[in-house]
């Protein structure tokens, strides 16, 4: 059966040959005569699997021992509330920015626990783009600053990370090891997996572990960052399958040059779809240029009427997953590290013979 190119946002892509791997192993891991699905999270077999996946981790993204690596559930939303939970004192103001759906989903949570200041708002304006440094007002004290680094509905992501006195919080859900990031400027980065990572059902945390050191004694054991640092994230059963496919999806990162290599691939895909995009007048871009994300490339058609015809004959050609999101309409491929390039080749083609018969 000839595999499709998967647009999709999320969950999305993953490399094929960790699928391959994982469909081989999905019986019998290591001779263990049962499936990692199967088998209890203190096992020798899963703990091997466990810290690997950690230093993986690591290791890409440079980690220092300053910084714990978590495996967490409850997506990227979870930790809209954990974040404020953990990291906000007592009459303190947490900092947000307001760069769109996702983030004004973060600050919505967070103001049912903190005080929260939107340093920055430009979460409605099309085209669609991140704040500016110079944008921000800050709250002095603040608990930190909270950032989304790429926004999948609107397709605009921070190229240049901001500075703050506070330590500086980021969703990276939909770009997470997709370039290389100076970690140390962060005091925490979350991720849900099923962009990057691998399947949905796991949630990346790295954190500082002094922030860590925050947390009220009035939170909830369960919903501490610290209960898991000092429980190497077995402080209840983890999700192992998800891990362990974060385990060989980092693992196949590590093969394929790391963070640099990724980012050069990622550039290169998403140059050929914005100069498709820009070749003439047929397709708009709806992001601004100097914030398009190299994961999620949106544009729009003259009426929506083509575009309903653009997804449908795309779908027909095996290409998936193009439509926008619902709430903004238009057109939307993402294209995450495992999205092959041969892939974006295809709707590149697509683009100009669309525009040939259509235009």
């Amino acid at each position: 059966m000839k595999r499709v190119y998967n647009f999709g946002a999320g969950p999305a892509v993953l490399p094929e040959s960790v699928l391959q791997e994982a469909q081989n192993e999905l019986l019998d891991y290591r001779g263990s005569g049962m499936s990692i699905m199967e088998m209890s999270h203190r096992s020798k077999e899963y703990d091997a699997v466990h810290e690997e996946a950690i230093a993986n981790i690591r290791e890409i993204m440079g980690l220092s021992s300053d910084y714990a690596v978590l495996f967490l559930t409850g997506g990227a939303s979870g930790q809209f509330a954990m974040v404020p939970m953990n990291l906000v004192g007592d009459g303190q103001f947490a900092d947000y920015t307001n760069s769109g759906s996702w983030a004004a989903k973060a600050i919505k949570e967070a103001g049912t626990i903190a005080r929260v200041n939107i340093a920055a708002d430009c979460g409605k304006e099309l085209p669609a783009r991140v704040p500016d440094e110079s944008d921000l007002k800050l709250t002095k004290g603040a608990a930190y600053l909270h950032i989304t680094t790429n926004e999948t509905i609107s397709g605009a992501q921070w190229k240049i990370f901001p500075s703050s006195e506070a330590p500086l919080v980021a969703d990276m859900s939909s770009d997470i090891l997709s370039r290389p990031v100076d970690a140390d400027r962060f005091g925490l980065i979350y991720a849900g997996a099923q962009k990057n990572l691998g399947p949905a059902g796991v949630t990346l945390v790295v954190i500082n572990k002094d922030l860590a050191e925050r947390v009220s004694d009035s939170v909830p054991i369960m919903f501490r960052y610290k209960t898991h640092i000092e429980n190497n994230s077995l402080y209840n059963t983890p999700p192992c399958f998800s891990i362990y496919m974060l385990m060989l999806v980092t693992r196949w990162i590590k093969s394929n040059g790391g963070l640099t290599s990724m980012a050069e691939i990622n550039e290169r895909k998403a140059r050929k779809l914005y100069d498709a995009i820009d070749a003439g007048e047929y397709f708009t871009g709806t992001a601004a240029r100097e914030y398009r994300s190299n994961m999620n490339v949106t544009f729009r058609l003259p009426s929506e009427e083509l575009e309903s015809r653009f997804i449908a004959e795309a779908s027909d050609r095996g290409m998936k997953g193009l439509k926008g999101h619902r709430s903004v309409g238009g057109i939307r491929a993402s294209i995450y590290n495992a999205f092959p390039e041969e892939g974006v080749d295809a709707l590149v083609a697509f683009m100009k013979e669309f525009e040939r018969e259509n235009g």
